[in-house]
């Protein structure tokens, strides 16, 4: 595996992405049943942005922190994220980011659960000793579109399944999302799915959205942000999610998220979009 998410932590993705995350669960809480929470690739679930590897590529500078720096934001969903990172940083300052797995445990309530898997070795037992001693959540080391099979369907009847893989085969990876998506829709079909994707160059997601449309749901609803223009191959222009039974009025939690993001995170060109692909 070559790819550690601790170089990147904080960025923009991961803004867009935790935000969407916690907006995602808070909607489903608003029932006081019990939920099943799945993060299909996990990481260590904390990372310190002063370690060499955040320092090197100052990602977090142009992501989180130029939120964090900020008062007065008026998205409930972008103030709920930032006070989900001050918790991990109580000085005030932004030396922690924590990762999805983290952010989900803060969010359980007793009656909630979470399964993390992370197939790296290493980042399986940090996160193991992050989350030790909440017999609300386990943590497996296995390979996550696996796990899509293996822990579905929980006694749960209602939850959030977060796939979230590293790309690192690119396109191919969708070779192993969209049958690991049809099977896990199979066993747990009324649950919110999460699909996070990097965005290069637009145009290149086509194949993978006419995809996306034959899946067996009935809405389905697309989140992107565009930190500068897509016109570059080389490297993350932007990020987006594919939420597949999205809870009621997420739209409306997301819809002034969008806007904020793109102005304080973006570039010359940057843009966003929030529409359904399908149902709305």
């Amino acid at each position: 595996m070559n790819y550690r998410h601790a170089f990147h932590a904080g960025n923009h993705a991961d803004v867009l992405k935790h935000t969407v995350l916690l907006a995602l669960v808070d909607a489903l809480q608003r029932k006081d049943g019990a939920c099943f929470f799945l993060d299909s690739h996990a990481g260590p679930g904390r990372y310190a942005l002063d370690d060499a590897r955040a320092a090197r590529t100052g990602e977090a500078r142009e992501g989180v922190a130029r939120l964090s720096r900020e008062d007065g934001l008026e998205a409930p969903a972008l103030r709920r994220y930032l006070e989900a990172i001050r918790r991990h940083n109580p000085d005030g300052g932004l030396h922690v980011y924590p990762g999805s797995p983290r952010l989900l445990a803060d969010a359980l309530r007793a009656q909630d659960r979470l399964a993390c898997c992370e197939l790296h070795p290493e980042e399986a037992a940090s996160l193991r000793q992050l989350l030790r001693g909440d017999p609300r959540i386990g943590v497996h080391q296995r390979d996550g579109y696996e796990a899509l099979s293996a822990l579905l369907p929980p006694q749960e009847k209602r939850g959030l399944a977060l796939i979230d893989p590293p790309y690192e085969a690119q396109f191919d990876e969708y070779d192993r999302i969209f049958p690991a998506l049809r099977n896990a829709l199979s066993r747990w079909p009324k649950a919110v799915y999460a699909l996070w994707y990097p965005i290069k160059q637009g145009r290149a997601l086509h194949p993978m959205l006419r995809r996306a449309a034959t899946l067996p749901v009935e809405r389905l609803l697309r989140v992107e942000l565009l930190v500068r223009a897509d016109d570059s191959p080389l490297r993350m222009n932007g990020s987006g999610l594919l939420i597949l039974n999205p809870p009621w009025q997420i739209e409306q939690a997301l819809q002034p998220v969008l806007p904020i993001l793109r102005d304080r995170l973006g570039e010359a060109g940057a843009t966003c979009r929030l529409d359904w692909l399908r149902g709305g």
